[in-house]
């Protein structure tokens, strides 16, 4: 028994130590498998070392060096090397190709190539390799980042920055270009007392003194730097030397004065963007401002830096692109002495180009001019050609505030004022009234429902179609005989044409206005709301069809649409097609071709006539003797039920010359909130008497 147990035991031991045995040989296998591995040939150490570098690994390059080679370079000096370097010049896209290996120099001969922020760079260089124990390691030195590079050189990144595009009115005039503005800045060597000096000048420029704290912290700055804290406007010495100086110019003198008395605070030029009609063309010109971390990331690749401006809105930010140019870039090497050796790379800059928009600048003026008091908006054009001559909102802003940097109480005002200053009211839709009495004319004609000379019959100043309306009357303010198509343009007959409404159906009414453009997008530069007939998908009762006949009920439109609209009665009822980039003489596009026939349209435009020229027509007041003219005023009703006796009114009046012949042509439309019991309509009409004044004068 004892025996038997001895023997097992005998056994067991061999069998263990057999197996520590095999699992010595099996584990000593693998090591020499690993280290067969990790024994890289020098062309695999080569790629595997410049693979790195796009990663900026540059530990692990660093890893790979034969470090009895590298003199005094410890880690810390390599990577502040390599990384300044490489990620100065922003290299990526490496790729590199072995072209020989000579065993005995153990140099490995390669072509390399990578884009960097001034195009391609590719050149043939050579590396060397140490071998030791551990397997080949790679001699560095400042020649393996570019054949001619020495320990004392430097790369240089030159950037030569691309001049941004002008912004230019028909004739040439600059809507938004190169500017001169003051820059408020800091020497903090000469500062006194900084804290003291911080608040002050904090005051002054009405921004936070945190906020000047932060700027004098850079890790750039030294005793004698000057940093520059805010952009304010330059106060020209012409302006204070005028006979009636402006206020605001004095008191902005006097504010800039008391800064210069803060020791270590200094004002000079800086170049900036600037618009000279400021808040008359704020929501079309739109501004650039300084690019966010989320701008580099979405226009990557672009070539953005952290010192460049893009367009924000408006004109500036619809052509960006060409507006911005590109900028040129030059990547060279120095030596010791600041001398240039090699240049690598290097794009040529290419300036932003000039956008010359169709926009007359007077009229943009003269129109803000005349509703900056209102919460309006107007639309002008060339009817005959398409050109867009103005697009003004009001209230507006001044422009040239966000350049130089808008303080917390200045956004706090614009952001709250209840008239909405950044809000573009000629991008939007509105409720049109009585100017969409001459489309509705001009639909039943075309449709066959409506006989010009037909008498509707004095029905007086309400009316329902039958007891099935309830309550509800279409009510007018004129009685007058007889009740045709002309008198109820001239006198602006509500019933009337509530009547043809009925006649034309809903059917024809909805084919017609998806005809005209309603329910999809303005062909035009700038997007635009979508005008629309109904709040649904159709027009859904009779009684919003009778609505819809003298511009109510649920009928929204863009007022340059409505011009748009309006320059059939001008083309023998084709509709123009907008246009706002200027372009030397060419051909009318037209965006609707044939909506009305040449009868359908003269007709209508006869009537319109009178609306301006006849003594009882409600845009006489705009009438002149010299110059034919055409146009139509609506007051819209803006209620939240049709009980409502509360609500606001729009003002609408469009005019426009009716000579084809005519050197300056041109039609107008604007729209004015909040008309109730200021004249509703008339109030618009009366601003377009100097209006017209002005243009026909200038032109």
């Amino acid at each position: 028994m004892w025996n038997l147990k001895k023997r097992i035991k005998y056994l067991c031991i061999t069998v263990a130590i057999f197996g520590i045995i095999v699992t010595s040989v099996f584990i000593s296998k693998v090591a020499f498998l690993d280290k067969k591995e990790t024994r890289r040939t020098p062309e695999e150490l080569l790629i595997a070392y410049m693979n790195y570098i796009p990663e900026q690994n540059y530990e692990k390059m660093y890893a790979m060096l034969a470090k009895e080679a590298l003199g005094n370079i410890n880690e810390e000096d390599f990577i502040k090397r390599n990384s300044a370097i490489y990620e100065g010049i922003e290299i990526k896209n490496m790729t590199i190709d072995i072209l020989e290996y000579n065993q005995e120099k153990k140099a490995v001969t390669y072509k390399t190539s990578f884009d960097t922020v001034a195009g391609n760079i590719s050149f043939e260089n050579e590396a060397f390799f140490l071998e030791g124990e551990d397997g080949y390691k790679l001699v560095w030195g400042d020649s393996l980042i570019f054949p001619e590079l020495c320990s004392a050189d430097k790369v240089r990144v030159s950037v030569i920055e691309a001049r941004r595009g002008e912004i230019l009115d028909r004739k040439g005039r600059v809507l938004a270009g190169k500017g001169i503005a003051s820059s408020v800045g800091i020497i903090p060597g000469e500062l006194e007392d900084t804290k003291i000096a911080i608040r002050q000048l904090g005051k002054l420029l009405e921004i936070e003194p945190q906020t000047i704290e932060k700027k004098l912290a850079a890790k750039w700055i030294k005793e004698d730097s000057f940093v520059p804290i805010k952009t304010i406007p330059k106060v020209e010495e012409i302006e204070l030397l005028s006979i009636n100086p402006d206020k605001e110019v004095l008191k902005e003198k006097e504010r800039q004065e008391k800064m210069l008395e803060i020791p270590g605070v200094m004002i000079t030029d800086t170049k900036v963007r600037e618009y000279p009609l400021r808040d008359a063309a704020a929501h079309l010109i739109g501004y650039v401002k300084n690019v966010t971390a989320e701008d580099l990331e979405e226009h990557k690749g672009e070539g953005y830096t952290a010192n460049s401006v893009i367009g924000s809105s408006g004109m500036e930010g619809l052509f960006e692109k060409e507006l911005k140019g590109q900028n040129g870039c030059r990547i060279y090497i120095v030596d010791a002495d600041g001398i240039e050796k090699k240049e690598l790379a290097s794009v040529t800059v290419q300036h932003g180009k000039d956008i010359k928009l169709t926009i007359d600048a007077e009229l943009q003026n003269i129109l803000y001019e005349k509703f900056k008091e209102d919460k309006s908006c107007s639309a002008a054009i060339n009817p005959y050609t398409g050109e867009v001559l103005a697009l003004v909102s009001t209230p507006s802003y001044n422009t040239n505030d966000f350049i130089m940097g808008l303080s917390n109480k200045q956004w706090k005002i614009i952001n709250e004022d209840e008239n909405q200053p950044m809000y573009n009211r000629f991008r939007q839709v509105w409720c049109p009234g009585s100017t969409f009495k001459p489309i509705i004319a001009a639909i039943g004609l075309e449709a066959g429902k409506i006989d010009p000379a037909e008498d509707f019959g004095n029905v007086g100043l309400r009316w329902q179609k039958d007891t099935s309306w309830g309550a509800y009357h279409v009510t007018t303010l004129h009685a007058y005989e007889p009740v045709n198509l002309e008198n109820a343009l001239i006198y602006s007959d509500n019933i009337y044409f509530a009547k043809a409404a009925l006649k034309i159906g809903i059917e024809q009414m909805q084919n017609f206005l998806t005809r005209l453009g309603f329910c999809e997008e303005l062909p035009f530069e700038i997007r635009m709301a979508e005008s629309k007939y109904s709040n649904t998908e159709k027009i859904e009762t009779e009684i919003q069809l009778a609505d819809s006949g003298y511009g109510q009920g649920q009928i929204l439109i863009n007022p340059l649409h409505l011009a748009c609209i309006y320059s059939a009665f001008c083309n023998k009822g084709k509709v123009i097609k907008p246009y706002l980039t200027y372009q030397k003489k060419t051909a009318a596009e037209y965006w609707i071709p044939a909506v009305f026939s040449g009868d359908v349209a003269d007709r209508v435009l006869k009537g319109m006539k009178k609306v301006v020229n006849d003594p009882n027509g409600t845009g006489y007041a705009a009438h002149r003797e010299d110059i034919a003219l055409a146009g139509k005023t609506g007051t819209a009703e803006i209620k939240a039920s049709k009980e409502d006796t509360s609500g606001t009114e729009l003002g609408w009046f469009s005019i426009f010359t009716t000579e084809k012949a005519m050197k300056y042509p041109i039609l107008i439309v604007s729209m004015v909130e909040d008309v109730k019991g200021r004249g509703g309509s008339g109030y618009v009409v009366e601003k377009y008497k100097q209006v017209l004044e002005e243009w026909f004068r200038n032109n």
